[in-house]
């Protein structure tokens, strides 16, 4: 079915709008003042597009080749600090199986990190390390082990004494990353809940329910925002439904990268992805 592609550019358009201002706030620019400086948020802004953008044509790309029936990818602007929610695709006919579920559910994640992982290795290369003042105040942001691993092969080992000021491509990478992270919990509807469910069929559901219930004690203990977005997945449903024809087994080298994709989820999690919120 042919869509007019109005709605999503127009989505984008606006997206692009508030993570330019993003960016440019980032960078110390008040737009109102002095917006002929807005141009500043242009390294954030369109990393972190181009980032999202290819998570989402990933999926939009293998849902094609499949036969399915899926919208464009619609950006959503926000007015936060990062000037979006995010982007979505919605798929409009069922899955039939978890062999078409497995590669569609995999193919946003994994193509989100191929892009990711070169632009956070540039953007670190362009970042500073600074000494750390006791007195400084500002958003301090978490470390997953994928990032951890790129900082030390860009900057070796950071003393306590020194902070990293990550450049805005840099943090539009780690944005990318969390991103991914986010989308590949093993929980409903996500990315990761549709590959959990095509590796672990039914089992799925013992998965997504620990999952949700260390979000809700990561939340009371580290970064309160897990709190929202264990509510947010109990509201949508934390169960992944069956698809058509459920009793089609995933073959080897899709079972591997599934295996593969949920491993990427323990590698890009954050326990507490910001300080000073």
């Amino acid at each position: 079915m042919r869509r007019s592609p109005a709605i999503p550019i127009l989505l984008f358009a606006v997206t692009f709008a508030t993570t330019l201002v993003a960016g440019a706030l980032q960078q110390g620019v008040n737009p109102l003042e002095d917006p002929l400086s807005v141009w500043k948020g242009l390294p954030f802004s369109l990393t972190l597009l181009f980032i999202l953008g290819s998570h989402e044509f990933g999926h939009w790309a293998m849902a094609r080749r499949h036969g399915i029936d899926v919208t464009l990818p619609h950006f959503i602007p926000a007015p936060s600090i990062i000037g979006t929610f995010g982007a979505f695709i919605s798929m409009k006919s069922p899955i039939p199986d978890r062999r078409v579920l497995l590669d569609v559910g995999a193919a946003g994640p994994l193509t989100g990190l191929i892009v990711s992982v070169p632009v956070l290795l540039a953007g670190l290369f362009l970042s500073d390390v600074t000494a750390a003042s006791p007195d400084a105040e500002g958003l301090t942001l978490g470390s997953s082990l994928l990032f951890s691993l790129l900082t030390w092969l860009v900057h070796g080992s950071t003393p306590d004494e020194l902070n990293l000021v990550l450049h805005p491509v840099a943090f539009s990478g780690w944005i990318g990353l969390l991103v991914t992270n986010l989308n590949l919990l093993p929980v409903g509807q996500l990315d990761g809940g549709h590959v959990a469910y095509a590796v672990l069929e039914r089992r799925q559901r013992v998965l997504s329910a620990a999952v949700v219930a260390g979000l809700l004690i990561l939340g009371v203990v580290g970064w309160s925002g897990w709190l929202l977005w264990a509510a947010i997945l109990m509201v949508l449903g934390i169960h992944h439904p069956p698809v058509t024809f459920d009793w089609i087994p995933l073959d080897r080298r899709r079972r591997t990268i599934g295996w593969i994709t949920l491993g990427l989820f323990a590698a890009t999690f954050i326990p507490v992805p910001f300080r000073g919120l």
